[in-house]
């Protein structure tokens, strides 16, 4: 199923062609710099059987080497159909373009990018036919990128280091340092950079809400749909957090008028909670409420008709 990692993992790829110079690079691998890299359609489907689709497919052809084809793979779990997969592709594009196809999947935990790292024989055991052996980037060698000074000099990479490390401690200097590179960088530059991330970082709470917030301060110039988004979501969280805040303080206000006992707990419980339908009902159980208990009762006895 495609989701926005999915997406960012290896359209990124799309956006910054060169970007897979720094990946090859930190992954100990030289390829000579290319002097044109082609965006090929990613449909491998035969006449008839059942359409194929490598996620995003490159050409590059560089001065004094071969021209290669790369296949970039986002991976976001182990898929033991995918190996047979992925050799389908190779062959495939070998055959269709006639250049040497190398794949690259790209993962965003340990685990995944270990297993689709393995080589994969194809045939006996006395005697593979073939045998499988994709490229891995992942939060296993991707480089943290934590100085602004380096982010710059590569974005594309530091994005995708962003990506990679998404659901590790460290994507936070990542952000920091992505986003005071971004500072200074071209709209043109920026604009892509700031969506991939969104992306990217998916359901990682802690990650999205610390790049919500470096968009809105640290790039407040910067306007497109998604940044403005970002910044809606932002200010909505805080008007529903200074909400429930209030809420919380008048609830503690009426039991204390009311003379009604709040234990450490109880008091802990009002002002933790950023709920505000269940702060609502807590709120009108406490002018009629004869203990604290009763107003976190489910079903209220002074609510009982």
């Amino acid at each position: 199923m495609v989701n926005s990692p999915h997406e960012a993992m290896h359209r990124i790829f799309q956006e910054y062609p060169g970007l897979f110079t720094g990946v090859s690079r930190a992954l100990g691998l030289t390829f000579a710099p290319p002097t044109a890299v082609t965006v090929l359609p990613t449909d491998l489907t035969e006449t008839r059987p059942v359409e194929r689709r490598v996620d995003t497919l490159l050409r590059f052809d560089s001065d004094g080497t071969d021209s290669f084809l790369l296949a970039i793979e986002s991976q976001g779990k182990k898929d033991p159909d995918k190996p047979a997969s992925w050799a389908y592709y190779l062959s495939y594009l070998h055959t269709k373009y006639k250049l040497p196809p190398l794949l690259l999947v790209v993962c965003q935990d340990r685990p995944t990018a270990e297993w689709a790292a393995r080589p994969v024989p194809i045939g006996p055991a006395q005697w593979p036919a073939l045998v499988l052996r994709p490229l891995v980037a992942g939060p296993h060698n991707l480089p943290v990128i934590t100085d602004p000074d380096e982010a710059r000099s590569d974005l594309a990479l530091t994005a995708l280091s962003a990506i990679a490390h998404a659901k590790e401690p460290v994507v936070g200097g990542i952000l920091k340092a992505l986003s005071a590179a971004l500072s200074d960088a071209p709209d043109a530059v920026t604009d892509p950079i700031v969506e991939f991330i969104a992306q990217g970082i998916g359901n990682n709470r802690r990650a999205a809400e610390l790049w919500r917030n470096l968009v809105a301060v640290d790039l407040s110039f910067y306007k497109s749909w998604l940044s403005e988004e970002i910044r809606d979501e932002g200010r909505a969280q805080g008007i529903a957090q200074g909400i429930a805040q209030s809420r919380a303080e008048d609830i503690l206000r009426i039991l204390d008028r009311r003379g009604l006992e709040v234990s450490d707990a109880d008091r802990e419980r009002i002002t933790s909670c950023d709920d505000l339908d269940t702060l609502g009902r807590w709120f009108d159980r406490a002018i009629t409420a004869p203990s604290t208990d009763e107003i976190f009762d489910e079903i209220s006895t002074h609510e009982q008709p």
